[in-house]
């Protein structure tokens, strides 16, 4: 059975949390593949609500394996927190339901520190980046001095990776940032207490794993972090993240050759956000923002932070179906624009006095376009409780047929609500196309 790879087709926060854990019902394994506690997914199940950063949302299904691919950025202190809730909540209860690759880089302190002090110092230019220490860290793996996750479990090799790279933090956070030096005792000692709790779950070789889970037939779940516009590569630079993001980053953070996948869902919200700064063409900054915001409850769930709100972005959409190969869409919180009597569209941009239909990649272009508007008449029908598709609104299915039509993408999935039960399945996940 090849694999599926879900992606965010926006600048994050699609509602991957919740399309990872309702696909996971169907999945035998659910890996995360790149990213780091930056990201967060907010799952709502029976009315209880969890919040994951590291641990795939597969977790909350006792029959499916989550693995933590060598392409992520592990925050140890993190993901031993996440894990002690998982099991306060009467969940992970067997420990092989959860494996960490002994390849995937370790966020220390001194990241943390590093990445929070640049930022402050940049200012009025600064990124928006959390403060979690991710770029760091993938700094760290580029440049070959990396602790590994394997590495936390031998304290010979450990302090000696520590010592080589804590110089170089001390010296940039006391001379370049006015702070205070970390010292190494304290650094080695937050990661080697974590480990502690984390050694039940390590495994040498995910990739090894995964891939005779996909010799023998199983269904695999590929999970990203962030969203495409945020990728390092081709996101909107450098307002980005510290990794790629796009769905070829599942071959290459989960170590599985590119023959192995055959879908990749792009999770779409039904309208965009986008937290910290950089470029936003659709963003309303009135009072259908505001209510797009409050109604859809847009804070982040790791930071906390207001996320801006626009119409949807077609164009932007048509360059993020190109460049991960996505086959289907999930459209995630159509429910926020129920009540609006217009809901507009963006399906082109203006630049420079030029109507164009693609996602300008040249630095500063995105920053300058003017949207291009198709409204569309609204709903006012509660829609939270819908059980099939057809029982939607008329003027619901029309926009979606419209989304679909524009993008030459299918919509799989449309997403009523919150909850496991508020998915309204158009094609089954499993079921490929031709």
């Amino acid at each position: 059975m090849p694999g599926i790879i879900v992606v965010g087709s926006q600048w994050g926060d699609e509602g991957k949390g919740k399309v990872v854990d309702v696909f996971s019902a169907q999945s035998d394994l659910v890996v995360r593949y790149q990213g780091g506690a930056n990201a967060g997914h907010t799952l709502k199940v029976d009315g209880k609500e969890t919040i994951l950063h590291l641990v795939p949302s597969g977790v909350l299904h006792e029959n499916t394996t989550c693995i933590i691919g060598a392409g992520v950025v592990l925050d140890v202190v993190t993901v031993a927190e996440e894990i002690r809730a998982l099991k306060a909540n009467g969940l992970l209860k067997n420990p092989n339901q959860l494996l960490i690759s002994d390849s995937c880089t370790v966020i220390m302190d001194y990241h943390k520190h590093l990445d929070r002090s640049r930022e402050v110092a940049m200012g009025n230019e600064k990124i928006g980046t959390t403060g979690k220490g991710i770029g760091p860290a993938y700094e760290d793996r580029a440049s070959r001095k990396a602790v590994l996750f394997g590495d936390l479990f031998n304290k010979d090799k450990l302090i000696t990776k520590v010592e080589a790279s804590i110089k170089e933090k001390n010296f940039l956070l006391e001379n370049m940032y006015g702070q205070e030096p970390l010292k190494i005792d304290q650094v080695i000692q937050s990661a080697i207490s974590a480990a502690k709790e984390l050694e039940v779950y390590r495994c040498n070789d995910t990739s090894l794993v995964i891939d005779k889970a996909l010799r023998e037939k199983k269904k695999v779940l590929f999970e990203g972090a962030q969203g495409t516009l945020l990728d390092l590569l081709h996101g909107t630079y450098p307002y980005v993240t510290s990794s790629s993001t796009i769905a070829g980053s599942a071959c290459i953070g989960s170590g599985v050759g590119p023959g192995r996948m055959n879908k990749v869902v792009g999770i779409t919200k039904a309208y965009t956000t986008r937290v910290g700064s950089g470029p936003f063409p659709t963003e309303l900054n009135d009072e259908i923002g505001d209510t797009l915001q409050k109604k859809g409850h847009e804070f982040g769930a790791t930071t906390g932070r207001r996320r801006r709100c626009g119409w949807l972005d077609l164009v932007a959409l048509k360059y993020a179906i190109r460049i991960n190969g996505i086959t289907s869409i999930a459209l995630m919180k159509i429910d926020v624009l129920s009540g609006l009597d217009e809901i507009q569209v963006c399906t082109a941009y203006e630049l420079d006095g030029q109507v164009i239909y693609e996602f300008p990649v040249s630095p500063g272009d995105v920053e300058r376009v003017k949207p291009i508007y198709q409204s569309f008449m609204g709903w006012q029908e509660d829609i939270s409780a819908a059980k099939e598709y057809e029982s939607l609104p008329e003027n619901l299915r029309k926009y979606v047929r419209f989304i679909s039509d524009s993008l030459k993408t299918p919509v799989d999935v449309v997403s009523v609500g919150p909850g496991r039960d508020q998915t309204l399945w158009l094609k089954p996940l499993f079921e490929t196309y031709e």
